[in-house]
């Protein structure tokens, strides 16, 4: 799997994996009570054990332990996308399985960890980079399949690749961003087979 890199800031003292760690999987834990912007990094300290001037230490804000949240979050969906992908074997399969991944995996988020997806949703609203990231992930998947299938010839080949790669992307946007599929929440169950038989259409050669 390409792992979403997390953006937070370098920590700040000694680089100690396992402490931050177990911040990070702490902060998870206290996120998903009480919900990320109800949470100071008072409140968080309180919670884990540990002083706030600790805890900075190893993140400069609430929003780097958020990132760090989110990127863990978001790859799990990017994880599930790549999963689907390598399990089609064709282009148009691939591209079907892609979008029903990405559904149904920030769908199940929403529905059995709604703190957590709300953190990916505010890191979608304020452009954090582990969000930035996502896309810039989800594009690239979506430009290896359009690659392929042009090569083997199931996709057509006139539209510039690049403006062909965006358009899709633009079409999939409500479902792939996690502050817009909230939403779009009563469209999941039809929007992927009827936006990728539209889609699908679009590519034919």
């Amino acid at each position: 799997m390409s792992e979403i890199e997390s953006p937070a800031p370098q920590p700040r003292g000694p680089a100690d994996h396992n402490v931050r760690e177990q911040i990070v999987v702490a902060a998870e834990e206290h996120f998903s009570h009480y919900g990320y912007e109800k949470t100071t990094v008072s409140d968080l300290a309180r919670s884990i054990g540990f002083s706030k001037a600790y805890i900075y230490k190893f993140f400069d804000s609430k929003q780097a332990i958020g990132e760090a949240i989110c990127s863990k979050t978001l790859e799990a969906i990017v994880a599930a996308v790549e999963e689907a992908v390598v399990e089609a074997s064709t282009p148009t399969k691939k591209f079907r399985s892609m979008f029903n991944a990405l559904v149904s995996t920030a769908t199940d988020l929403f529905f059995n960890d709604r703190k957590l997806y709300d953190i990916a949703a505010h890191s979608a609203g304020e452009g954090w980079s582990s969000a930035r990231a996502y896309v810039q992930r989800i594009e690239q998947i979506l430009t290896e399949i359009i690659r392929e299938g042009r090569e083997s010839g199931e996709f057509e080949r006139k539209t510039p690749l690049d403006e062909a790669v965006h358009s899709i992307f633009l079409v999939m946007l409500p479902y792939v961003n996690p502050l817009l599929l909230q939403h779009n929440l009563d469209l999941v169950e039809d929007a992927p087979v009827q936006l990728s038989n539209l889609v699908l259409r679009s590519l034919a050669p």
